[in-house]
């Protein structure tokens, strides 16, 4: 038998593969995975000395599977292996969109987890939004599981959608601003690399004190702002541009969308 068993090997499968024997101590020898593209499967497994089946033995073989397939690909790929899964298994879907109730629809027998992770899980560091079918004994086991990806947030199924539009959509808002400090740079004077390291680390390092003190974000931002000085003249002109309800706007948006989908 196999600790983990994972279906889908792309970025996000990876991912998962990577922070399980990195951060969570799940040993590789214990870890399975299938992929439909056969030259990505075995990459997966020569770079991190996986194990490597057919998706039959995959589920068949492991303790908890990992899907991390397009949801387009759902009916497909439980349907082939809904015959094997056992009452003791649990699953973890990693789909955006498919609720609990559609994968139960497909697969009775095993404990269904829905998980959203965001890209930064590459690095250990992402946000993990996890809601579960039902209580069970074993969600200190698989929280913990989680964590090899970073930091785990549990929620009501119907808030996941939330849990995208924030931090599963969030990089890429935090990408493109990063990317508008580091313009403003170059618009005064600097190079676009040094300016965009500068603007990163700034990013960075006030995430990190944000996380460390506990403060309110207003109580930090008012420690940078003296009076009549550059940061408050800045604030206004983000203020002015209605920077605040833009970022509120693209949460909302993402989420109704998330939704749709």
């Amino acid at each position: 038998m196999f600790k983990v068993g994972v279906i889908g090997c792309g970025n996000m499968g990876e991912a998962i593969i990577k922070g399980l024997i990195e951060k969570a101590g799940i040993n590789s020898t214990s870890i399975v995975v299938n992929d439909i593209n056969k030259e990505r499967q075995n990459y997966i497994v020569e770079k991190y000395n996986v194990a490597g089946s057919d998706i039959r033995k995959v589920v068949n073989l492991s303790e908890i599977v990992f899907l991390v397939v397009k949801p387009k690909d759902l009916q497909e790929s439980l349907e082939s292996v809904k015959d094997l899964f056992k009452e003791n298994q649990i699953l973890i879907s990693v789909l955006a969109g498919v609720k609990i109730e559609k994968i139960k629809s497909i697969v009775e027998k095993p404990l269904v987890v829905r998980i959203m992770p965001n890209t930064p899980a590459l690095i250990g560091e992402g946000v993990i939004g996890v809601s579960f079918e039902k209580d069970t004994e074993k969600k200190q086991e698989i929280i913990d599981l989680l964590k090899g990806l970073g930091e785990v947030f549990e929620v009501k199924e119907e808030l996941l959608d939330v849990i995208t539009g924030l931090s599963g959509s969030g990089p890429a808002y935090v990408f493109t601003f990063i990317d508008a400090l580091a313009q403003g740079g170059v618009k005064m004077g600097l190079p676009y690399q040094d300016a965009l390291k500068i603007a990163t680390q700034t990013v960075l390092g006030a995430a990190k004190l944000l996380k460390e003190t506990g403060e309110h974000p207003a109580v930090l931002r008012d420690t940078v702002s003296s009076p009549a000085g550059t940061t408050i003249y800045g604030l206004h002109e983000l203020e002015k541009k209605n920077f605040k309800d833009a970022v509120i706007s693209a949460v909302e948006t993402a989420t109704k969308r998330s939704k749709e989908l």
